[in-house]
C-alpha cells in the first residue's frame, strides 16, 4: 500500500506512546528501603472501551477487568474507579462534568469527572446496558421565537441550599459513600443552568430507556415491540424484529429521531385481508437500522425540562429523608438499648427478694416516701451506681443527635419537597401544555397532600422527641438525687425535678417508646399516645393545611414517608407512560445479512452513527423539508457475512428522512461500499467532523517473526460516489451486491494515512472537538495522534 508516509510526509503527529499501567503502592522489606515505600508499575488488562471528554482534554477508559481510568491529555492519571461489577458501556454528559457508566446488571451509574465519586445510580434495565448516547439540545430553552415559555425555579428565593444526606456520627466523608457537607463536587441534579439533555440507554434484551439529565426516567420502548405496517388492497404486511440485540443508539442533535443499530431477525408477517389469516413469511438475520421518532422531546422540551428539574431535585430530597429515618432509628435504638441494659436488671432483683411488684411500682413507692425496699436499694447503690451518668448521657446525646438531624436534614428537605411539588401542582393546572406529557392534576394533588402530611408528622415527631427527652432528664435527675441520699452524699448542687413528671414517665414511658414507634414503618391499630398539647397542635396544622386525612395519628413518621414516596412514584409514572406511548417506529432498514444467527458482542462490531448540519448544495435531494440534519451510518461488514461484499465498509446517509421522502415519490437514502484491500482488516472506525471517517486498519498477512503494522486513515465522505437506494414504502433488504459495481477500493492516496509500527486492537477513541485519536496497541500501549495540525508545524515521526 503506497501512502504519504512512503513519500516522506507524515499526516498525523504522534503526541505520545505510553504504556497502560497502574501505579500500585508496594512496601519494600529490604533493610535499605524499610523507611520508605516505593511504587511499582503493574500492567493493566486490555482496554475495551474509551471515550474522550467532549469539553476537556480527558480520556476515560474501561479495562477488561472493569476499572475506569481517567487520564489527562498528557497521560497523567487523575483517578481510577472500580464499581465492582462488569462495565458494558460508557459515555460522557454533553458538558463533560459527569460520566455515565452502563453495568452488566442493568444499572447506570453517574460519576463526577473531578474525582470519580458516585453521584447517582439508576436501575433502568434488567439486562446489561450495552450502549449509551447522551445528547444535549443544541438550542437553549428560550431561544425559539415560537412556543416560547419562560419559567424560573423560585426555590432559591425562599429556601437556603438543599440539605445533604446525613452522615453517621464519627465517620469521615469518604466512609459512607455520601457527599460531605463541605464537598464542592458537581451536583448531578443541579439542572437549573443546564441545557435540556437526554440520556438514551440500550440493553442486550432490546429495551431502550430515556432519562432527562441522566436522572429522571421519562420513557421506555422495546425494539421487539416496534413494527412497520404496509397495507394494500389484498394483504397487509408487518415487519418486526425478534431475537434482536442492540449494539448502538444515537439520538439526533435536535432530539427528534433516534437511530438504533441492532443484530437480529427481521420477520415479515402477512395478513390476508380476505380470509383474515396471518402467515409468517420471509425472515432475514443480520444488522438492521431502526428509526424511532422522539419528536415529543423536541416539541415539549420546555415542559419536560421544568418537570424533570423539579422531579430530580425532589428525588434528591427524598433520598435525604430516606437516609435520615434509619439513622435516627439507630441512634435512638442504641440509646434505649443502653437504658434497658441497666434498668432491666431491676426486675430479676425484685423476684430474687420474693416480691411480686413491678419495677414501676417499686419506683413509685420510693417516690412516695415509703421505706426503700431491698431490691431498689441494691439496684440504685450497687447495680446502677455510676452507670446512671452513662445512661443519662447516652439518652441525652441521642436526643440531641435526632434533633440535629431533623433541623439540618429532615425538616428542610421535607419543606423544600412540599414547595417543589406545589410548583408542579401549579403547572399541572395548565392542562393545555402539561396534560400532553402526562402531568396528572389529581395525582400531583395527592402527592402534594402527602408531602404536607409528612411535614405535619415531622412537627409531631419533634414535639414528641422534645417531650420524651425532657421526661428522661427529669427521671434521671430524680434518680441521681435518690442515689446521693442513699449514699449519704450532699444534694445541694443537684438540679430539681418534677414529681408529677416522674409519675407520668413511669406510667407511660418506662416500658413504652413512642419515639422508636414513630420511626418504625408500621401503622398502629389505635392512635399513638402523645400529650394533649401535641395532639392539639397537630390538629391545628392539619386544619390549616386543608388536609382531608383523618387517620394521621395512627401513622408513624416512617409510614407517612412511605406513603408520600409511593404517591410521588405514582405521579411521576404518568409522564413516563405517556411519553413512552409517543415514541414510535418510523422506518426500518436492513443493512447486511448473516448466513446464520451470529453470537456477536456489540462491543466488538465496528459501527458509528453521526449527524451533521446540512450544508451541501444538493442537500434537498436527500432530506425532507424543514430538517437541517443529515444522518450518517457507518458499519463494517464482517468476513462471515452471507454477502459477497464481506470485508467492506458500508456508509449510509439520509435514512432519517427517507420514509417521508418515499411518501412523496422521492428517496433520500444513499449508500456507498468501501472495499478493504487484501491483507488488511478494519479493527475499528469512527465518523469524524465535516463528514469524515477515521479508519483503523491492521495487517493480517505478516511474517511469523516480523512485528505487525497498522494504519490510521481519514477518508472524506464527500469524495465518495454515493449511490441512491430505491426503496418501496416497505422495508426490504436492499441487495449489497447491487452496489458492488460502484464499490470504492480503498487506496492510501484517498485520504490522510499514518503507519503505526504496532498491531492494534479496538477501541478507537476519536475526539472531534479536540481533533485527536487514541489507538491501543496489542502490547498494552496507548498512542495518541493529533489529527489536525497547523500548517507551519513540522511533522514529527514515531520515536521508537
Amino acid at each position: 500500500m503506497e501512502s504519504d508516509e512512503a513519500q516522506g510526509t507524515i499526516p498525523f503527529q504522534l503526541q505520545f506512546d505510553k504504556p497502560i499501567a497502574s501505579q500500585v503502592l508496594s512496601l519494600s522489606l529490604s533493610p535499605s528501603l524499610s523507611s520508605r515505600s516505593h511504587f511499582k508499575s503493574r500492567p493493566l488488562k486490555q482496554v475495551k472501551i474509551s471515550e474522550w471528554n467532549p469539553e476537556k482534554d480527558l480520556l476515560a477508559m474501561v479495562t477488561e477487568d472493569s476499572k475506569i481510568l481517567l487520564h489527562r491529555f498528557n497521560w497523567q492519571r487523575l483517578w481510577t474507579v472500580s464499581p465492582g461489577r462488569c462495565i458494558t458501556s460508557l459515555c460522557w454528559r454533553p458538558d463533560g462534568k459527569a460520566i455515565a457508566v452502563g453495568l452488566e446488571d442493568g444499572t447506570i451509574s453517574l460519576h463526577d469527572v473531578e474525582n470519580g465519586k458516585l453521584l447517582r445510580s439508576i436501575k433502568s434495565h434488567h439486562m446489561a446496558v450495552v450502549c449509551l448516547s447522551w445528547v444535549e439540545d443544541g438550542q437553549p430553552i428560550g431561544d425559539e421565537s415560537e412556543n416560547f415559555l419562560t419559567y424560573e425555579d423560585r426555590t432559591a428565593r425562599f429556601f437556603p441550599p438543599a440539605p445533604r444526606v446525613p452522615r453517621m456520627p464519627g465517620l469521615g466523608a469518604g466512609d459512607t459513600g455520601f457527599m460531605d457537607d463541605n464537598d464542592d463536587s458537581f451536583q448531578v441534579s443541579n439542572s437549573s443552568h443546564q441545557r435540556f439533555n437526554i440520556l438514551c440507554s440500550g440493553d442486550k434484551d432490546g429495551s431502550i430507556c430515556f432519562t432527562i439529565f441522566g436522572i429522571f426516567p421519562i420513557g421506555k420502548i422495546n425494539i421487539h415491540e416496534v413494527s412497520i405496517h404496509t397495507p394494500s388492497l389484498e394483504k397487509e404486511t408487518t415487519y418486526r424484529l425478534q431475537n434482536a440485540s442492540i449494539c448502538k443508539v444515537a439520538l439526533s442533535k435536535n432530539l427528534c429521531e433516534l437511530v438504533v443499530l441492532c443484530f437480529g431477525e427481521l420477520v415479515q408477517d402477512k395478513v390476508d385481508l380476505k380470509d383474515k389469516c396471518t402467515y409468517k413469511h420471509d425472515s432475514s438475520v443480520g444488522l438492521h437500522s431502526v428509526l424511532l421518532s422522539t419528536s415529543i422531546f423536541r416539541n415539549r422540551k420546555n415542559e419536560l425540562h421544568q418537570v424533570a428539574q423539579q422531579a430530580s431535585n425532589i428525588e434528591d430530597l427524598i433520598e435525604v429523608v430516606r437516609a435520615s429515618l434509619p439513622l435516627m432509628h439507630k441512634q435512638w435504638s442504641d440509646a434505649m438499648h443502653t437504658f434497658h441494659e441497666k434498668f432491666d436488671s431491676l426486675s430479676p432483683l425484685i423476684n430474687d427478694h420474693g416480691l411480686d411488684s413491678t419495677s414501676q411500682e417499686e419506683f413509685l413507692s420510693l417516690l412516695g416516701g415509703a421505706r426503700t425496699s431491698p431490691p431498689i436499694h441494691q439496684f440504685l447503690v450497687s447495680s446502677l451506681g455510676e452507670g446512671l451518668k452513662r445512661v443519662a448521657k447516652a439518652v441525652d446525646s441521642a436526643g440531641k443527635e435526632l434533633h440535629l438531624i431533623i433541623r439540618e436534614h429532615l425538616q428542610p428537605a421535607t419543606e423544600i419537597i412540599g414547595f417543589r411539588i406545589g410548583e408542579l401542582k401549579g403547572l399541572s393546572r395548565w392542562r393545555a401544555r402539561y396534560q400532553s406529557i402526562g402531568l396528572d392534576e389529581n395525582l400531583i394533588h395527592n402527592a402534594t397532600e402527602k408531602a404536607g402530611m409528612l411535614l405535619v408528622q415531622v412537627e409531631r415527631f419533634l414535639r414528641v422527641l422534645a417531650g420524651v427527652t425532657y421526661q428522661f432528664q427529669n427521671f434521671f435527675a430524680w434518680l441521681t438525687r435518690c442515689v446521693k441520699v442513699l449514699m449519704s452524699e450532699p444534694i445541694d448542687q443537684l438540679p430539681v425535678f418534677n414529681s408529677e413528671l416522674v409519675v407520668i414517665f413511669l406510667k407511660f414511658l418506662y416500658e413504652h417508646d413512642p419515639v422508636r414507634q414513630l420511626l418504625e414503618n408500621s401503622e398502629a391499630n389505635q392512635n399513638i399516645e402523645i400529650d394533649l398539647d401535641t395532639a392539639q397542635r397537630v390538629e391545628e396544622l392539619v386544619r390549616f393545611g386543608g388536609f382531608l386525612d383523618t387517620e394521621y395519628l395512627r401513622r408513624t413518621l416512617a409510614k407517612e414517608f412511605e406513603q408520600m414516596e409511593y404517591s410521588f412514584k405514582e405521579a411521576f409514572s404518568m409522564p413516563f407512560t405517556t411519553i413512552s406511548k409517543r415514541i414510535h417506529c418510523e422506518d426500518l432498514l436492513p443493512l447486511y445479512p448473516f448466513s446464520s444467527s451470529p453470537i456477536y458482542s456489540p462491543l466488538h462490531v465496528p459501527t458509528s452513527v453521526s449527524f451533521y448540519e446540512d450544508v451541501l448544495t444538493d442537500a434537498s435531494t436527500y432530506h425532507a423539508p424543514g430538517h437541517s440534519l443529515v444522518d450518517y451510518i457507518c458499519f463494517r461488514i464482517p468476513n462471515d457475512s452471507s454477502s459477497d461484499t464481506s470485508s467492506s465498509i458500508g456508509i449510509v446517509r439520509g435514512f432519517m428522512h427517507d420514509s417521508s421522502c418515499i411518501e412523496k415519490g422521492k428517496t433520500s437514502l444513499e449508500a456507498v461500499l468501501i472495499c478493504i484491500p487484501d491483507g488488511y482488516q478494519c479493527v475499528d472506525l469512527a465518523l469524524y467532523k465535516e463528514r469524515q471517517i477515521v479508519l483503523l486498519l491492521d495487517e493480517t498477512t505478516m511474517a511469523f517473526e516480523s512485528p505487525g503494522k497498522a494504519w490510521l486513515m481519514i477518508v472524506q465522505t464527500s469524495n465518495l460516489p454515493f449511490v441512491s437506494i430505491s426503496r418501496s414504502s416497505s422495508p426490504n433488504l436492499w441487495k449489497l451486491h447491487e452496489l458492488k459495481g460502484s464499490t470504492v477500493n480503498l487506496r492510501m492516496e484517498d485520504g490522510k494515512v499514518r503507519c503505526i509500527p504496532h498491531s492494534v486492537t479496538s477501541p478507537l477513541a476519536v475526539s472531534a472537538s479536540r481533533g485527536v485519536a487514541c489507538v491501543f496497541a496489542s502490547r498494552r500501549r496507548a498512542l495518541v495522534y493529533i489529527l489536525e495540525e497547523d500548517e507551519d508545524e513540522d511533522e514529527v515521526s514515531d520515536a521508537e
